[in-house]
């Protein structure tokens, strides 16, 4: 049965975030006309995920379905595949496991679709639920925790201004994603033990080369739940690392191929520039002040991004970042 809306919950060790996202779903207004679902996807938790939402769908009387499946390949991007492949929704809205989407938020994601078909993905507005204030002089890094606050009127994210929306409160045409996204992506996401992020762009980027295009929905309200060790500098400095590792990936998929050779030298010469900029502007401050920490952490690690990719064995420049396959999704344990 199709329906109009999925709401895919990508989670790992979610068992105590997921009650409130939960009951946020269960509470949503303005959508006695919609067909929707929600899913868990389970990404391979260690916790007792499986058993919160087991007793959830013990007590579930809604007319909308609560499924559970379980994604045992670890990667926020493995989880996202299988939400596309599970779906039963032509729209696909994925919100993480410390989103709090506002009480409206099913009912904006569907009406933004009615009013505009050739939108593949659009993000939503994203406020800091931050558990501790932070500080003044964080402020031009926070954008990297997934938040969108980029005003009150809706806009496309055009291609030349490589800017996407994260994929916290993303909404996916089901189709845009099945024609544009290859199988495998270069990209998984963050795991334990490692830092390097930035898939959920990867996708985006196969979307909007595909010719759909991305918007920002304002109307889409979430918030995003961030803990006090997200502000510390044993979180930020490997994670801007993360961040700055995989831009290679994200910056040559929006070249043609022939002029992926110049653009790599291109590249490099702007992120050497920019490093010594930034050093001569905070020469004997980079230690010890965090932002400042954080930028040089970022410039640095895109400057290593290609070799670092090459070397541990992401991808291949013949088979991942010239041509393009796409395959039928994999053999997976059934929903719940």
């Amino acid at each position: 049965m199709t329906l109009d809306l999925t709401v895919a919950i990508p989670t790992y060790n979610g068992a105590i975030r997921l009650p409130e996202v939960l009951e946020r779903l269960r509470v949503q207004t303005g959508i006695e006309s919609i067909r929707w679902e929600i899913i868990v996807i389970d990404n391979n938790s260690t916790d007792n995920t499986a058993k919160v939402v087991s007793e959830y769908q013990a007590n579930w009387n809604e007319a909308y379905p609560l499924r559970y499946c379980l994604e045992a390949e670890q990667g926020a991007a493995y989880a996202r595949k299988r939400a596309v492949k599970e779906a039963q929704g032509t729209l696909i809205g994925f919100l993480d496991d410390d989103n709090i989407p506002a009480l409206n938020w099913v009912a904006a994601a569907y009406a933004f679709a009615q009013t505009h078909p050739n939108a593949g993905a659009y993000g939503s507005q994203i406020h800091g639920d931050f558990e501790v204030s932070p500080p003044d002089e964080l402020s031009p890094i926070l954008p990297f925790l997934a938040i969108a606050e980029r005003g009150s009127e809706p806009f496309i994210y055009e291609p030349q201004k490589k800017l996407l929306p994260s994929s916290a409160g993303l909404v996916l045409q089901k189709q845009a994603y099945l024609e544009s996204v290859p199988s495998q992506l270069i990209l998984s996401g963050r795991v334990e033990g490692n830092m390097l992020t930035g898939e959920d762009l990867e996708m985006l980027c196969y979307v909007q080369l595909k010719g759909w295009e991305i918007w920002y929905n304002p109307a889409m309200e979430i918030d995003h739940k961030i803990p006090h060790w997200r502000l510390q500098r044993e979180y930020l400095i490997p994670f801007m690392q993360g961040i700055g590792l995989s831009r290679f990936v994200t910056r040559m998929l929006s070249v043609k191929p022939g002029q992926r050779p110049l653009a790599f030298v291109v590249y490099t010469v702007n992120d050497v520039i920019k490093i010594i900029l930034h050093w001569v502007r905070y020469r004997g401050k980079i230690k010890s002040e965090l932002v400042a920490a954080c930028q040089m952490e970022l410039f640095l690690s895109s400057l290593r991004s290609p070799f670092y990719l090459w070397r541990n064995g992401y991808f291949n420049f013949q088979n991942q970042l010239i041509n393009l396959s796409f395959h039928p999704f994999g053999n997976s344990q059934k929903c719940l």
